[in-house]
């Protein structure tokens, strides 16, 4: 069966399990005997201009070395990416304190091996994204935890305690607070006030913020993002991609602003090809992306938030034991397993596992930290009749 995608513009719901499982990449191609709902890439094709311009690029028959003038060390993408925060959060930034990258950990490891040293704490809110963790271990420095709350009152439902932030910063300083900004897992926007509150526990205590806003452009109504170096301009490096809101993850490519001098110095102070160029066609499709898809990142938005709910729908009435906060932000849903049990037993650590063997391959939980253990992250960035097959599956586990 084919891809069976109809005339319709950026019909998200004509895809097949078949067309799926031809993808040779690693969300479909690693477990094919399961429906693929873990890592975070979206089972979308790409915008119809992001796939336009890469034909011109090949069209033009030139894909030597590239001459990109109009910013020194940058591409097209690097003044689409400017002109985007100016139009999107109010964020005007100077072209010179920007770099582009290859991925946004590569440019958190490179923050870290310069900034940090062996045995210094970076604050992390937990549950986080895995390669949080394994940056900071390799590194050598230390997490320090700041845990999410099911917070009934929040509008996001899970909130942070910023004064036990502080009071265990008094008694262990640290040197870094890498923010995941929309939160990942939980799907958390971080509200103006909150963000306030972080830049001055930052401003306070020294901290150097590195900053992940590479899901900002998937967010929710009524919520909206705010990049932190708005409030912490001197001490923030932010990081961006297209990788997650155009679905793009495999081009390869990132870009930060180096608010904070003394990372910009860091960076710079590399030899100047250790970390690689960007790539001609990733820089090609994220310019396209950012200046040309919000068309299409409208559509697919509006398709995702439709999904988070249908998600809350159908675990309510096919496994109310779990538990779901519907995000914020993000296509993906962190789902507390603890209470669902399977012939009378609990499903353990790490509930992947038996959903695996349901048919339905879901991140594993505990690689978000100990906060982690009896949960599992879905990702809904499908279409809904796939959405409703995953918790069929899913289901069959219910005892």
């Amino acid at each position: 069966m084919g891809r069976g995608v109809t005339s319709l513009p950026y019909d998200f719901e004509s895809i097949s399990l078949d067309w799926l499982h031809t993808k040779p990449g690693a969300k479909w191609n690693r477990t094919p005997e399961a429906i693929a709902a873990w890592v975070a890439d979206m089972d979308f094709a790409p915008a119809p201009a992001i796939t336009a311009a890469l034909t011109r690029a090949i069209e033009t028959a030139d894909l030597g070395y590239p001459d990109w003038r109009t910013i020194i060390g940058g591409s097209g993408a690097t003044d689409a990416f400017i002109e985007r925060c100016a139009a999107r959060y109010g964020w005007n930034i100077d072209a010179a304190e920007t770099r582009e990258f290859n991925d946004v950990v590569q440019v958190i490891q490179l923050v870290l091996h310069t900034c940090t040293s062996p045995g210094d704490g970076v604050v992390v809110h937990t549950p986080g994204y895995p390669p949080f963790f394994n940056s900071i271990d390799a590194s050598g420095c230390r997490v320090v935890p700041l845990r999410a709350q099911r917070t009934e009152s929040s509008p996001t439902g899970w909130s942070f305690d910023y004064d036990e932030l502080e009071a265990t910063l008094r008694a262990q300083p640290a040197k870094v607070l890498l923010l995941c900004n929309p939160q990942n897992p939980t799907g958390h926007v971080f509200p103006e006030a909150e963000l306030r509150t972080i830049s001055a526990l930052a401003e306070r205590h020294d901290l150097l913020i590195i900053s992940d806003e590479i899901h900002a452009d998937l967010i929710y109504a009524p919520f909206v993002h705010r990049p932190i170096a708005l409030f912490a301009p001197d001490r923030t490096v932010t990081i961006h991609a297209a990788s997650k809101a155009f679905n793009l993850a495999g081009m390869r490519y990132a870009i930060a602003h180096f608010g904070s001098p003394r990372a910009r110095k860091g960076a710079d102070a590399l030899p100047e090809h250790i970390l690689g160029a960007t790539n001609l066609m990733a820089a090609v499709a994220v310019e396209a992306a950012w200046r040309d898809g919000d068309e299409w990142l409208t559509a697919v938005t509006a398709h995702l938030g439709r999904q988070r709910l249908l998600l809350a729908e159908l675990l309510a009435e096919q496994l109310p034991d779990v538990g779901y906060v519907p995000p914020a932000a993000t296509y993906l849903a962190w789902l507390d397993c603890r209470a669902l049990e399977f012939d009378g037993e609990g499903l353990g650590d790490d509930p992947s596992q038996s959903f695996l063997a349901a048919g339905v391959r879901l991140s594993e939980g505990p690689n978000f930290g100990s906060e982690g253990i009896g949960f599992a992250r879905l990702n809904f960035a499908t279409s809904s009749t796939i959405l409703r097959e995953i918790v069929s599956r899913m289901a069959t586990l219910r005892g």
